[in-house]
């Protein structure tokens, strides 16, 4: 039996030929109120530094943005990439967001750079606190700060010292844990937190981390039940030619980054049908376009019905990467909202 899940959708507020930043971000805060008018279930932000093609470098000013133009969605990160960050930053910044747009925020952690291996270095100049190797620690650590109760931490004299988040709690962000593997799987499992696997991005060994997300799952007071969903490249477009002309720009994208050639801004459609043949981007293009979702309305609500009801999801978090044509608006992504939009309506039939 398939299933019509929940959509949400993840942004990677991407910039493309003749874009500013500022464009970049105009655009992704108007995809974020066309997911909260359509009943989208929420909107993430992923962290990426130092990338031409992406905006995304610092989740929580881009989640309050977003909370303070719409009005129902929950919003987060997908995710802070935790080991670029001190614990107790983290946990104070998502709980001035929760204050701000309380029941409505969701704290997505990942321990991936987000970036090159110099970038990773400025990042974690902070020292100690950017120990990959204490992800779990400081996950507990995240948790236990924006309790009510707050924390304590043990000094070496032996005194006890109270740290909170924020000073008087009246509800607590949705942690989440993220990955591409079986350690984050496992991880989310033993601390009974939500999990999602990034599907958009690698795909492979969805199955194994979701078997062993759920049958190794303890479960938490909040959480009794393992909770999880999917992700997933998506671009829907009236008719399978164009939703195929508007991902050819992120599929070229992709194409470079995995074949280590220097990144530049999102291509528009025009200058990605214009580019000359390359057998290694073409082939690795194939591959991709068959994991994405790429279609007509009907053909692509079918697509996720079928990817929900294949791994047991009721919730499907699109990132909708449909590129844009030289004479669109570089403050608005149409082709972004269309996708949404049309997905939206095709799965309420």
């Amino acid at each position: 039996m398939t299933t019509t899940p929940r959509l949400s959708v993840l942004d990677l507020v991407p910039v493309r030929t003749g874009q500013t930043s500022a464009d970049a971000v105009a655009a992704s805060i108007s995809l974020a109120q066309a997911a909260d008018r359509l009943g989208f279930t929420r909107y993430w932000f992923a962290e990426h530094h130092n990338m031409p093609a992406v905006a995304s470098t610092t989740p929580p000013v881009l989640i309050a943005a977003a909370a303070a133009r719409t009005e129902r969605i929950r919003v987060g990160s997908g995710g802070v990439m935790l080991p670029n960050h001190a614990p107790l930053v983290v946990a104070e910044q998502f709980a001035a967001l929760e204050a701000f747009a309380p029941g409505r925020i969701d704290l997505g952690l990942g321990r991936a750079p987000g970036s090159d291996p110099i970038i990773t270095q400025l990042l974690r100049i902070s020292g100690p606190t950017a120990d990959v190797d204490r992800f779990p620690d400081h996950i507990a650590d995240i948790l236990s700060l924006l309790s009510p109760d707050g924390a304590n931490l043990r000094l070496t004299s032996g005194r006890e010292y109270a740290i909170s988040a924020t000073p008087a709690a009246a509800a607590l962000p949705e942690v989440w844990l993220l990955g591409s593997s079986d350690y984050s799987a496992q991880l989310a499992a033993q601390l009974g937190l939500p999990y999602v696997f990034a599907n958009h991005f690698s795909g492979e060994g969805l199955e194994r981390a979701l078997e062993l997300y759920r049958t190794g799952y303890r479960p938490s007071e909040r959480h009794p039940q393992p909770v999880t969903f999917l992700t997933v490249n998506v671009v829907v477009a009236p008719t399978a030619a164009e939703a195929h002309d508007r991902a050819l720009p992120q599929l070229r994208s992709m194409a470079r980054l995995r074949l280590n050639r220097p990144m530049r801004p999102l291509e528009t459609i025009e200058e990605a049908r214009a580019a000359e043949p390359d057998a290694l981007a073409d082939e690795l293009i194939q591959a991709m376009t068959s994991r994405w979702i790429i279609g007509d309305p009907d053909a692509s609500a079918a697509a996720v019905r079928r990817l929900a009801g294949r791994h047991g999801v009721d919730e499907v978090m699109v990132a909708p990467i449909a590129g844009a044509f030289e004479h669109e608006p570089v403050d608005a992504s149409p082709g972004r909202i269309q996708t949404l939009e049309l997905l939206a309506s095709a799965l309420a039939d």
